[in-house]
């Protein structure tokens, strides 16, 4: 399977910093984690480098796909899957430019004409949020509901709804048109991964 395929088939994404990655991601892709992604701010370049490499063997001998945050140097690095750059980030050609045309890009959507050029641009995927605000993402104002609506009425390509999503919140979002999701909390938080994944996958159908 390419990592075309893999992506649009992927319904649950993970996002977590290296220091929770042993505890969490073995347990959270035995529930069906589809995505890991690495997201460490306060990290060196070579402790993402290292925690990425160990990582990416553990998501692929789960089968799941493994993307390290903002920097594309580092995904090269790493031998990861692909990079995930925000509207702040590196340009989404830039991310291209190194990472090639064999690894995926992905990138953050908070607004309408955000998922316009994100529908245009040579990425693979994108993420639409935060519907709920998120001590994640702090400073980072919810956009609701509406933005979910938009990218279901207009995705032509795989997209993740993204920002406090929950087992308890989750039918509300999968009725605004959602079917895929990232989370953070929602399995790092959770006393078993494993078990937290499961009830995510069921939630959406899968």
């Amino acid at each position: 399977m390419s990592l075309a395929e893999q992506l649009r088939d992927s319904r649950v994404y993970l996002v977590l910093e290296a220091d929770a990655a042993e505890r969490v991601v073995p347990a959270a892709l035995r529930g069906g984690v589809d995505v890991v992604q690495l997201r460490d701010k306060n990290a060196s370049d070579d402790e993402i480098v290292v925690a990425g490499r160990a990582l990416r063997d553990v998501c692929h001998a789960g089968g799941a796909l493994f993307v390290v945050n903002d920097r594309p140097d580092l995904a090269l690095a790493c031998d990861a899957d692909g990079v995930h750059v925000g509207q702040d980030d590196v340009t989404i050609e830039a991310a291209r430019e190194v990472v090639g045309p064999d690894r995926i890009v992905g990138t953050s959507t908070h607004s309408p004409a955000q998922v316009d050029a994100a529908e245009a641009a040579d990425v693979d995927y994108y993420a639409c949020g935060p519907i709920f605000e998120t001590p994640t993402k702090p400073g980072r104002a919810a956009v609701g509901w509406d933005l979910i609506s938009y990218a279901a009425g207009r995705a032509t390509k795989p997209w993740f709804a993204i920002g406090g999503i929950d087992q308890e919140r989750l039918p509300e979002v999968l009725e605004a048109g959602a079917t895929r999701i990232v989370v953070v909390r929602a399995i790092t938080g959770a006393d078993d991964p494993k078990a937290a994944a499961q009830r995510l996958r069921a939630a959406l159908g899968c």
